[in-house]
Order: structure tokens, then sequence, then C-alpha cells
């Protein structure tokens, strides 16, 4: 089993990676999202900022929730994995 760790850690590697990456552009995207209600049509060029930024942030949610999520599975594989393997190298 310990030899399939330098593979696991490889796969963990790039959910992580793609993880991060979406965070950080989340990040950029809503670094001008500002939190208003607009409540007639006066401003509605920054309304429609605002909805754009709402748009690319939910289309990205789903991914960023599966990629976190793999990536908390697979650290918790890892490590049951290596932790498993001391224990049998202890016991011997």
């Amino acid at each position: 089993m310990i030899s399939a760790l330098p593979v696991l850690i490889v796969i963990w590697a790039i959910l992580t990676a793609l993880f991060l990456a979406l965070l950080a552009y989340n990040g950029t995207v809503t670094r001008y999202e500002e939190n208003q209600l607009f409540l007639a049509d006066i401003n509605a060029n920054e309304q429609q900022q605002q909805n754009s930024i709402v748009r690319k942030v939910n289309k990205t949610l789903p991914y960023i929730r599966a990629l976190g999520s793999l990536s908390a599975i697979m650290t918790v594989a890892i490590i049951a994995i290596y932790t498993w393997d001391a224990w049998q190298k202890i016991q011997q």
C-alpha cells in the first residue's frame, strides 16, 4: 500500500492546486463586489456589474466545494495509509 503513496500525493497536489487556483480566482473576482441593494434603475450599470460578479462566483462554487472535499478526503487517506504503514512496521 505504501507503494501507491507517491501517486496519491501527486493526485492530492493536483487537486489542491486546482482548489487554491479557484479560490484565488474567486478572490480576484469578488475584490470589487459590494453588498448593495438596488431599489431603482438609477444605477443600472453598477447593478449589472454586481450581477455578473455574482454569476461568476456562483458558477465556480460547485467546483470549489468538490475540489475542497476531494482534497480533504485525499489528505485523510494519505495520512491513514502512512499511519497504517508505520503501525505495521512498529508491530514487526
